[in-house]
């Protein structure tokens, strides 16, 4: 396993649409691990593939409960509303408040190419949402209601320690 330089905002990749992995092979075994690794490290929630520099349509998450793989995820229901504060891992240091779905369910690939299916509450369908937009070429800050600003963050900032 390797850590993976995350691509910030400015960079063009973030914003074209993923192409659907199609082989499930130890390439894309060694992209999942290098990708798990690479977020452990950020202390960040989700990461999806191009922000790594691949144009694939894969992501993992983890809330806390172990990292989760999604290739070639669609979202087949979403539910209710949170309103939200959110940042990326290729935007550091901005927040912005946005409304996401409450409960999302998805269905996606494991790495061995089985079809699975997961719902998912609360921070778990952030994520999820919020990472299957890279995979769009869609960033966060392009539905956030507002960027918070620096005394908010401030704020925050205080307020965790």
């Amino acid at each position: 396993m390797a850590l993976r330089n995350i691509v910030t905002e400015g960079d063009p990749i973030l914003e074209k649409k993923c192409r659907p992995v199609e082989k499930f092979d130890q390439k894309l075994w060694d992209l999942i691990d290098d990708m798990i690794e690479t977020l452990a490290d950020s202390g960040g929630v989700g990461l999806a593939a191009p922000q790594v520099g691949i144009m694939r349509r894969i992501c993992v998450i983890d809330v806390g409960d172990g990292p989760i793989e999604f290739i070639n995820p669609v979202i087949l229901e979403a539910e209710g509303e949170q309103r939200v504060q959110e940042g990326c891992l290729s935007c550091p240091g901005e927040f912005g408040i946005i409304t996401r779905p409450a409960h999302v369910r998805a269905q996606f690939y494991d790495r061995d190419g089985n079809v699975c299916e997961l719902e998912g509450d609360d921070l778990l369908a952030q994520a999820m949402c919020h990472e299957f937009d890279h995979l769009d070429g869609i960033l966060f800050k392009t539905k956030v209601e507002r960027m918070l600003t620096e005394e908010e963050l401030k704020q925050m900032r205080e307020e965790e320690e």
